[in-house]
Formats: structure tokens, sequence, C-alpha cells
């Protein structure tokens, strides 16, 4: 089973939640709109985290389903958020956790996080989770973030840009690469803390 987030994730992840805050990260809201305006209503989210960009959609009624591998995250959303939630401990390389299918799956940031192969994997994964006509969105940071190129070098576009975090970044022919074949056909360029692509595909 791969860590899709660094070794020492679970023992900072407090510290590092007071740095991100409870709102929801301002690509989860736009999803959010793009979901309601699409009338979906069950969704999984991938690397679930603490809560902060999944309460989001819970109050709009939609249907929230986790997998998160940090089990001070998943106490930490419980405690926040309630119970309510089934969220799954584990990597989301070990997917799928459910014969479930969703009409959604939202992905913020964690495909970064990912090797070639991983990454490949977890859009499949993705994909065959995906009900016919539904939606999946991934959330990837852009070649023009100030921190590509940086730190070590460890294949095409993939840096370990700080100790333990290793970078994949995207531009659009990359995009195409990778999600062409998994119904793409719209990627939003959003400004965040980095430039991120909002990458929306769907199922037909």
């Amino acid at each position: 089973m791969t860590n899709e987030k660094p070794e020492f994730w679970e023992s900072s992840f407090i510290e590092k939640q007071e740095m991100w805050g409870f709102e929801p990260a301002k690509s989860a809201v736009l999803t959010k709109d793009f979901f309601v305006e699409h009338s979906v209503k069950n969704i999984l989210i991938p690397g679930f985290g603490y809560g902060r960009n999944a309460q989001i959609f819970i109050d709009h009624g939609i249907r929230v389903t986790g997998i998160e591998i940090s089990k001070t995250a998943i106490a930490m959303a419980q405690k926040h958020y309630g119970t309510n939630t089934t969220i799954y401990h584990g990597s989301v390389c070990d997917m799928p956790f459910d014969d479930c299918v969703y009409n959604g799956i939202f992905c913020y940031a964690l495909i970064l996080l990912l090797d070639t192969h991983e990454r490949q994997k977890l859009i499949s994964d993705c994909y065959n989770q995906l009900s016919t006509k539904g939606y999946m969105v991934f959330i990837a940071i852009s070649k023009e973030a100030s921190t590509y190129g940086k730190g070590k070098f460890l294949s095409e576009d993939r840096y370990e840009i700080f100790e333990g975090v290793k970078m994949y970044f995207y531009d659009k022919a990359s995009i195409q690469a990778e999600f062409g074949k998994v119904g793409l056909y719209e990627i939003i360029e959003v400004e965040e803390n980095y430039p991120f692509y909002i990458i929306k595909c769907r199922k037909s």
C-alpha cells in the first residue's frame, strides 16, 4: 500500500490544519455549485482530509463518502462535523473500498502527490465508480506555480519541493494525456494559494 501523503503527515496534521482553517477551498465552492446545478446527489471524496472541503457539499444536501489515510484527520473530521459521514480509512491506491457507484467524485489536490502509475490507477478507479452521466472533478496544481521546477527533480514535471513532499505539476497537454480517455470536457484555471486547474470529466 502506498502512502500518498508524506510520512510526517500524521504527526504534524493538527498544526497544519490551523494553516488551512475550516473554510472550503475556492475550487470546492465552485465544484459544489457545479454539482448542485447538475443535480448530483451522492459523491465520493478520495483524500477526505479533516472535512473542510466536504462539509459544503453536505450542507447543500449532497451525500458524501470519503477515503482518508490519516486517522488523525478522520478523528478531526468526526469531532468538528459529526459521525454521520462514512469515511474509509486507507490509501486511495487501495480503491475501491465499496461496490457503490457515485454520480459525483471530487478529488482536491491529491493527485499531484502521486507518481505516474498511482495517478493512472486513481483516475481509472474513480471513473469505474462513477455512474453513467456522472461527473468527476480533480483539482491539480499548475506548472505556473512558483514552486514548479524547484527542489529535487524526480521525473518529468515531478519534484520533491519540501522534505518528503513529492509533487506533480500539470499543464493542459498533460491533463489531456491523463484524462482524455475518461470523458474530459472542461479545464478551468483557478487561483488559490497556488494556481490550480479544475479538471472536469463526464462518464458517457
